[in-house]
């Protein structure tokens, strides 16, 4: 995965993140689910992008 791809992906994350926790109002709670969900997800892509977990490619979304 080019260097350039995982910049690029954590900055959208991030300012898609900022922008839902700054002008969606939430209950704390929830905003508290969306953002571990939201970082779990951002590291799962980031260990599959750089090769050190394996076992997504089975998963199909259809």
């Amino acid at each position: 995965m080019p260097l350039l791809n995982v910049v690029v992906g954590l900055v959208i994350a991030g300012v898609g993140l900022w922008a839902i926790n700054r002008f969606i109002p939430m209950v704390p709670a929830v905003n508290t689910i969306l953002n571990v969900v939201v970082v779990i997800v951002i590291a799962l892509w980031l260990l599959q992008g750089f090769g050190m977990i394996d076992g997504f490619k089975e998963i199909k979304l259809n």
